[in-house]
């Protein structure tokens, strides 16, 4: 199981890199964040496909979403100044929390 969880770590390494990019390719108007976006959202998708061969598909999505949202808005609270309320980071808890249940509890995270 931890090779299933490697991949999908890698997965949304890969989906962060790429909606990271998204916001600094201004619209796609500009070249290379344009290029990462493609590259990154490419590679988030092929590891994530692999990660389906040891986990069932709303498993590794509720995560890969999870863990992606609560990423990219850390590095938008970080790299682009964008501010987060306490609402915002109560949901975040909530969806950490979500994602750590699954983890620990469920027995859904096998085929």
């Amino acid at each position: 199981m931890p090779k299933a969880y490697l991949l999908l770590l890698v997965a949304v390494v890969a989906e962060t890199i790429g909606t990271t990019a998204l916001q600094a390719s201004h619209q796609f108007t500009r070249f290379w964040p344009s290029v990462i976006v493609v590259i990154g959202y490419g590679l988030a998708f092929y590891f994530m496909s692999i990660t389906l061969r040891y986990m069932p598909v709303g498993i590794v999505y509720a995560m890969w979403s999870g863990l992606g949202i609560v990423t990219i808005a850390a590095i938008g609270f970080l790299v682009f100044g964008q501010r987060l309320d306490l609402p915002a980071v109560l949901g975040m808890g909530l969806i950490i929390s979500g994602i750590l249940i699954i983890h620990l509890y469920s027995n859904s995270t096998t085929h």
